[in-house]
């Protein structure tokens, strides 16, 4: 029986020419691929609904597409962080870029983004995945996959797809998953409980005193974004960043 360190080396980014390049062992996009096909052939049987998160490749948004075209009920969502990054930005190893799933190529992250605009993608996952220090700064093969998603998921989405009108970047992430999921859609009545998320429309940098989580494994410190997250009211309560 392997132990951990030798399962933790199989499938280590996306396979093609840079982990070819890198000298790493890479996850094929047709073992996504293979997997939606499947299940959305297993919905269409059963009559059910599925839903798929974290989706990465090009194809599997096609096979999204037609299963919807088709009439099956079948939804998506991507993470902010396959929107913003590829394969080619893990050249510096940077271990908090080790996600699961891993990041595709640039054509796949451009079909990603395309597919947010054009409804295909239902609603926006964070994938926040914390992990302790000593779990990222180690060697590539080691590092355990996952990175803090969630402070950053409006402003990444934000800056990258500024044509998204923002009723429609609010409703990713907010009434589509309720929907989704039939969860109760949040709604702003007098005598009710306050359930908002405060941001702004300005530009500002990313910096790792920004950071609210108790971990730092984040690629993003440094960036520069457009649409700043100010604080929360829930819960009766304020929670600013400022």
């Amino acid at each position: 029986m392997p132990d951990d360190r030798s399962i933790s080396a199989t499938g280590l980014m996306n396979e093609g020419i840079i982990s070819t390049q890198l000298g790493l062992p890479g996850k094929p996009a047709i073992a996504e691929e293979l997997m939606i096909a499947r299940d959305i052939e297993l919905a269409k049987y059963t009559e059910s609904k599925i839903h798929f998160t974290g989706i990465s490749t090009a194809k599997s948004l096609e096979l999204i597409k037609s299963a919807k075209a088709e009439g099956i009920q079948v939804t998506c969502s991507v993470t902010p962080y396959h929107l913003f990054f590829c394969d080619k930005d893990l050249e510096s190893y940077d271990t908090n870029l080790k996600l699961n799933p891993p990041l595709r190529t640039a054509a796949d992250r451009d079909a990603l983004r395309a597919a947010v605009v054009d409804g295909t993608v239902d609603c926006i996952a964070s994938h926040h995945f914390p992990h302790e220090k000593d779990s990222k700064i180690i060697e590539f093969e080691y590092a355990k996959y996952g990175m803090i998603g969630l402070e950053t998921s409006f402003a990444v989405v934000r800056t990258i797809l500024p044509q998204l009108p923002i009723e429609k970047l609010v409703g990713l992430f907010s009434a589509s998953p309720r929907n989704i999921f039939d969860l109760p859609v949040a709604s702003i009545k007098e005598n009710e409980r306050a359930c908002l998320t405060l941001f702004a429309e300005k530009k500002w940098i990313y910096n790792a005193n920004d950071i609210k989580s108790k971990s730092g494994n984040t690629p993003f410190v440094g960036k520069e974004f457009n649409g700043k997250p100010l604080g929360i009211i829930n819960k009766e309560r304020v929670h600013l960043n400022e």
